[in-house]
């Protein structure tokens, strides 16, 4: 099993940052990509960005392209970077692991963290 924990959401003004963090314990070994999901009151869960274990590839939803990044911080941590942030960006956030950034979303999930974009 592979456990995911986020942290690192709040409430932030339209155009302010925020960076969450996911850190992954457990059969680490297993996973090869981790990403992000979200999830806004009453529409159903979408993609946001995910990164390869190695670093070496990422995707972004078309939503959120050229505001966040995704990284992988050390081992077992991903960030993500979110900046310009809009009142659309409101939900919680999933951190996902899964064999491949292809196999996404994988079977492994966090608790999520809410990320509220209000003035």
């Amino acid at each position: 099993q592979v456990q995911l924990v986020e942290s690192g959401g709040g409430l932030v003004q339209p155009g302010g940052s925020l960076r969450l963090s996911c850190a992954a314990s457990g059969r680490i070994f297993s996973i090869y990509a981790m990403g992000w999901y979200r999830q806004a009151p009453g529409k159903e869960r979408e993609f946001v960005a995910a990164i390869t274990w190695t670093g070496g590839s990422t995707n972004y939803a078309d939503s959120v392209k050229g505001r966040f990044t995704i990284s992988r911080v050390n081992a077992n941590t991903v960030y993500l970077q979110m900046n310009s942030l809009k009142p659309e960006d409101t939900a919680v956030y999933y951190c996902n692991a899964a064999r491949s950034i292809a196999t996404m979303p994988g079977n492994y999930w966090g608790q999520g963290t809410q990320v509220t974009v209000s003035s």
